[in-house]
């Protein structure tokens, strides 16, 4: 399950620095930039969904253990 989140973290990087590329360069047909930029944010918005769902349900199952500070103070 971590190969499978570290996957998804590397797709939405990918995502964000291609929208980059195509705000920066833009299209050689000439049809407007927004537009694959557009598309390349929303495909990263659709990972992001699916990441946050997948931990989520990761952690439900058991799969996932959470792990850091403690919800109750200790004295």
């Amino acid at each position: 399950m971590n190969i499978l989140i570290g996957v998804a973290f590397l797709g939405v990087l990918a995502a964000l620095a291609t929208a980059f590329f195509f705000m920066m360069r833009g299209d050689a047909e000439g049809a407007p930039k927004t537009q694959r930029m557009m598309r390349a944010l929303a495909f990263r918005v659709g990972i992001s969904i699916v990441l946050f769902l997948c931990i989520l349900i990761s952690w439900k199952m058991g799969w996932l253990q959470p792990t850091g500070i403690p919800l109750t103070p200790t004295a």
